[in-house]
């Protein structure tokens, strides 16, 4: 009699401890308590008559035979991820563009803008997947993507879009309230927040960096608070709490309708070959869709930094 083989949710379970060889980082991939993960692979070891992981107090390794199942099941997660992603373009039909791009692109840069696409290319349907994360275009369910980064991406076609640069930001309140900030070094007194997201290893401009542009050599960055995201950045500074430091292009509608006041024309720029990017599979160069939003963002980009006016 055959024996019953594990669903899908078990197998993930049992490649993520089989990648991890921790039961504590599975757990954290696929949403389970480490207890949780550790009950499932005795099931599965259970249902099928198999030891798969040898076990110490301190480590778990893959037995001989968990190893082989390891990679089987691996292999398995890998064909039915690239078929799901498949099937569900093949759903959406071809009219239809899934674009993955980060948080404060799609808020500050793209949707001020969507209802100008949407004019331009009345036929042709946008959803979004927003992430920072690199997609793989056979395995997820994405047709293209704007990234930041030097647009070197395997088997993709990259089209540069713009570059960026970091300035000094405050909120109209604190210029109303007569605080003085007529010079650099009057900011040394305030709460001065920036994103630390490093790109490629290489670190993004900061309070440091940007000091340093104006002059300032003897800065102190010990009292600095960084965010992992821009957007908390750009929240900080409209409540009126710090002076914050991010990319110009992301913040043209807000500095348009008066809700951020940008400090200086000092700036600050990352390695010359970084940029946003559209990026879309090379098989894919020809298809109407891309060639549609490609040619639409190259005549937005044109005028990235300027206000974006309905």
């Amino acid at each position: 009699m055959k024996r019953m083989l594990p669903g899908t949710r078990a197998l993930r379970t049992f490649e993520a401890a089989g990648r991890h060889l921790n039961f504590t980082r599975a757990a954290q991939e696929v949403g389970l308590t480490p207890a949780a993960v550790s009950y499932q692979i005795k099931e599965i070891e259970g249902q099928l008559g198999i030891v798969l992981f040898a076990r110490t107090s301190r480590s778990i390794q893959l037995t001989p035979a968990g190893a082989v199942l390891f990679e089987a099941a691996a292999d398995a997660l890998d064909t039915l991820q690239r078929a799901t992603s498949r099937a569900r373009r093949m759903a959406r039909g071809p009219a239809h563009l899934r674009i993955s791009l980060g948080a404060m692109f799609a808020t500050n840069w793209l949707l001020p803008r969507l209802a100008r696409f949407r004019a331009a290319n009345p036929t042709l349907e946008l959803t979004f997947d927003i992430s920072d994360q690199v997609r793989d275009f056979d395995a997820d369910d994405v047709d293209i993507a704007i990234r930041f980064g030097a647009g070197h991406y395997e088997d993709t076609c990259s089209d540069r879009l713009f570059d960026t640069v970091v300035v000094p930001i405050c909120s109209p309140k604190l210029r109303e309230a007569g605080t003085r900030l007529q010079t650099p070094r009057d900011l040394l007194g305030h709460t001065l927040c920036y994103v630390d997201c490093p790109v490629d290893g290489m670190a993004w401009p900061d309070w440091r960096m940007w000091m340093a542009a104006a002059g300032i050599d003897d800065f102190d960055d010990s009292r600095c608070v960084a965010f992992a995201d821009s957007s908390h950045v750009v929240q900080a500074v409209i409540d009126g709490a710090a002076i914050g430091l991010v990319e110009l292009p992301m913040i043209a509608n807000d500095l348009a309708q008066g809700r951020l006041v940008r400090l200086f024309e000092i700036g600050v720029s990352i390695a010359p070959a970084y940029a946003y990017h559209l990026v879309y599979p090379a098989r894919s160069s020809q298809d109407p869709r891309i060639l549609a939003f490609s040619q639409w963002m190259r005549h937005e980009t044109a005028h990235t930094t300027h206000p974006v006016k309905g």
